[in-house]
């Protein structure tokens, strides 16, 4: 893309959670599931106080990562912080109800005062299916039939309203409504590319996935998307592209890599024994960390420098990083959150103004 278009010329810039199970320092041993929703609390709050811009609960359903309420928990947030979004990072849409999705969230818009956002995705843990009666047979179909229904009921009501994986709607009053008159509605996507188009024919904006590899390899699927909006006559203010990125913010670059990769080799060693793959070697995880990688990890200063030679690629507006992963304690999470809201967006900020 070469230079960063002017409606990008500043970041929103925030952390998103599953709700980790932090380790206990006194035992040594993961929290229990209800703490780790105590946590969240915490960290909110703590990322609203530090001036960071949004805060994201993904929707996951396992013992290490148990935020599966992700409305319930930012409701509870609401009250105790002033300005930072609230937003579900994600709701995997293909197994809720539409409807229920938009009353807890015109709720927790209405609790926020209108900081509340969707973030719609058809799911890459696939717990949910079996939890709730899907089949991932269905994947697709349940995906764009429950999107075609939330955006039906954000239009405005009565809803009407006919489908193949639910009920149908007749005159359908769904409420509350938010103040506004619409919630903010995102797309998210691992980096499929008819997530991409979808996103951009449909005028909403689109959040990736990023979690391995080279993070710039998305810059083609943001152009897809934009040139979807395009051809749509999409307005320029509905195009938005936001990206999702684990990382780890420390004091210093090298040290913050081997504090933060014990952690990460939990995790992926988790995801690993359900998914049937092997656990990941240092070196991939170094190579990952390193700049122009998918993970965010260094000192403040490598951090920001990073987020911004990959808004150069993509043009993207929005960056959450995810860092409480792999049992990471609670104390070294909020560090990380406080050094990202103090250190890293200040040079964010100050190196997109200067172009």
């Amino acid at each position: 893309m070469g230079t960063l278009p002017t409606m990008q010329r500043s970041m929103e810039l925030g952390v998103y959670s599953f709700g980790d199970t932090a380790t206990d320092p006194t035992t040594g041993r993961p929290v229990s599931s209800a703490q780790a929703m105590r946590n969240l609390l915490d960290a909110i709050r703590l990322a609203d106080e530090v001036g960071l811009d949004v805060f994201g609960i993904g929707e996951h359903h396992t013992e290490e990562m148990p935020a599966s309420a992700a409305a319930t928990i930012l409701a509870a947030a609401a009250p105790i912080t002033e300005r930072i979004k609230l937003i579900s990072s994600v709701t995997i849409l293909s197994t809720d109800d539409p409807v229920r999705v938009y009353q807890q969230f015109a709720t927790l818009d209405a609790l926020s005062h209108g900081r509340a956002e969707i973030t719609a995705g058809r799911g890459s843990s696939t717990e949910s299916f079996p939890l709730f009666g899907h089949s991932l047979d269905d994947y697709d179909r349940l995906f764009a039939e429950k999107l075609d229904l939330l955006l039906a009921i954000d239009r405005g009501d009565p809803v009407t309203w006919r489908g193949t994986v639910r009920a149908p709607l007749d005159e359908a009053v769904v409420v509350p409504r938010p103040d506004a008159g619409h919630l903010p509605i995102w797309l998210a996507t691992g980096g499929n590319p008819g997530s991409s188009v979808r996103a951009g024919m449909l005028g909403l904006p689109v959040a990736y996935g990023i979690i391995g590899g080279q993070a710039a390899r998305f810059a083609s699927l943001a152009d897809a998307y934009r040139q979807a909006a395009a051809e749509a006559n999409v307005p320029g203010d509905r195009i938005r592209v936001g990206v999702a990125t684990p990382g780890f913010v420390g004091e210093e670059a090298d040290a913050a890599r081997d504090d933060w990769w014990p952690a990460w080799s939990n995790v992926m060693r988790d995801i690993g024994r359900r998914r049937g793959f092997a656990p990941m070697p240092r070196s991939v995880y170094d190579r990952d960390a390193s700049f122009g990688g998918a993970l965010f990890v260094g000192d403040p200063d490598e951090v920001a420098e990073r987020i911004v030679a990959l808004a150069r690629a993509m043009g993207h507006d929005r960056h959450l990083i995810q860092m409480d992963v792999g049992h990471l304690p609670q104390e070294v999470f909020l560090a990380s959150i406080e050094r990202l809201g103090r250190e890293v967006k200040p040079r964010v900020d100050a190196l997109l103004a200067t172009g």
